[in-house]
């Protein structure tokens, strides 16, 4: 007759074991016949939650904390079988570059952290993919650490690119898990594309929306034809948005909203003339002159020298919401600008004199040129 198996019992070792008896804080396992183990208080937990899928008669497999105690039994943990499963498992991510999922329970201002069967691990503000990443005007950290908050008990996949056995710390990356995707994205993505996403950050200089795993800025002169004072005004986090991509340098995506509605300035072009008298509220006063409100989507700007220097229209006292005529002096479509004065006396008849006087000039000179070189 063969003999038992000899079963070494040593602490941190794995061994399996058939369960005899069983209760919500106590687990019996008999153990190759040999001896019987006990699992019992907290060593009963682990992040599997076992215990709520096992029964009598099962196998399982726990690790050796003493090879016995007074009572005579091996004393044993399935929170400690759990965590060097969790360490295989982690180092097999690390060691072949594998995708894993993580679910954060705690954050503080660098990141995100979580804690499975005792093993610390960290995703560092840095490591998260642009939905996730806390954009916040200033870096205000008491923002970004609400943002993180937000993200506690969501599920992530992340790679693993640190880890330490022995201080029981792993360094995650979300962003990482997101780099094969990011790769092919941006292969595929072209100038000209119009791309659906979701904003991921408002900041006071635009709007970042996030893409098949890649992220863009839309600058704020990029957001809308006519000035745009607070890009808050068109989107929050989360909302869905269609943009268009203008530009591509290394990493760097740039998006725009108003080149996918038609450019105003083309009709301005044709109803905003030199000379005409308009009406319109002051939107903004500024050191240099104050912009006034030709339609929702185009301003003109009165220069501070066309605003006579006394009076309600001085700079001293025009404010905001100030309703003022004022009259057309320049009309430039490339530059989307419009010139404005709040004189309203024409100068246009002496200007066209000087202009053709001028014209005048150059005739004559280039016809005595042209006599000399006879």
């Amino acid at each position: 007759m063969d003999s038992p198996e000899i079963i070494k019992l040593i602490p941190g070792k794995l061994v399996e074991g058939t369960i005899i008896s069983l209760s919500k804080s106590r687990i019996m396992i008999d153990i190759g016949g040999i001896t019987t183990g006990i699992i019992a208080g907290k060593e009963v937990k682990d992040s599997q939650e076992t215990i709520k899928s096992i029964q009598v008669g099962d196998t399982i497999s726990a690790a050796v904390l003493e090879p016995e105690n007074e009572e005579g039994y091996v004393v044993l943990s399935l929170r400690k079988a759990s965590q060097e499963k969790s360490w295989q498992r982690f180092l097999d991510a690390f060691e072949n570059d594998k995708i894993i999922q993580v679910k954060p329970n705690e954050a503080n201002k660098g990141g995100l952290l979580l804690e499975i069967d005792g093993i610390k691990g960290f995703i560092p503000v840095s490591q998260l993919a642009p939905l996730h990443y806390p954009r916040v005007n200033g870096a205000d950290s008491s923002m970004i650490l609400q943002k993180l908050q937000k993200l506690i008990g969501q599920n992530f996949d992340c790679k693993v690119i640190g880890i330490d056995k022995e201080n029981g710390k792993l360094i995650l990356s979300e962003k990482a898990a997101q780099s094969a995707q990011r790769s092919v994205a941006m292969s595929k993505l072209k100038i000209g594309q119009k791309v659906k996403g979701r904003i991921s950050g408002v900041v006071k200089f635009g709007i970042f929306v996030a893409f098949d795993g890649l992220e863009g800025l839309v600058h704020i002169s990029e957001i809308a034809w006519g000035h745009v004072s607070d890009p808050l005004d068109y989107g929050k986090v989360g909302d869905e948005l269609e943009v268009l991509v203008i530009g591509m340098e290394a990493d760097k995506i740039s998006l725009s909203m108003k080149r996918l509605v038609p450019d105003p300035w083309i009709d301005a072009a044709k109803k905003f003339k030199v000379g005409n008298i308009v009406e319109g509220e002051v939107t903004r006063v500024a050191q240099f002159g104050a912009f006034m409100k030709l339609n929702d989507e185009i301003n003109g700007l009165i220069h501070i020298s066309e605003m006579p220097t006394e009076g309600d229209l001085s700079p001293a006292n025009l404010a905001a919401g100030q309703k003022v005529k004022a009259r057309i002096i320049d009309v430039n479509l490339d530059e989307h600008r419009i010139g404005l004065t709040l004189s309203l006396e024409k100068k246009e008849e002496a200007k066209s004199e000087e202009v053709a006087e001028e014209k005048e000039e150059k005739k004559e000179k280039k016809t005595k040129k042209a006599k000399k070189d006879e």
